[in-house]
């Protein structure tokens, strides 16, 4: 069985020289991570079919921008 102390003892984060979390905060982040790249992958997939049509439009507004070079002051 797992013991609470010793799960909340053992949650350490550490990105770097400068952020170190322990404890219950590192849970919760921990958490918090899951629960956002869950989100964003629904996100993902409900984009994903408008993705090649997203880029076309791109494209051609690009084109059409690039098309027309006028100077202001002729």
């Amino acid at each position: 069985m797992l013991d609470s102390e010793t799960l909340v003892r053992g949650s350490r984060i550490k990105l770097g020289k400068s952020v170190r979390i322990a404890g219950v905060p590192a849970i919760l982040v921990g958490v918090a991570c899951i629960v956002a790249v869950s989100g964003a992958m629904n996100v993902l997939e409900k984009a994903a079919p408008m993705l090649p049509e997203t880029l076309r439009e791109a494209r051609e507004l690009w084109r059409s921008v690039r098309s027309e070079r006028r100077e202001l002051n002729p």
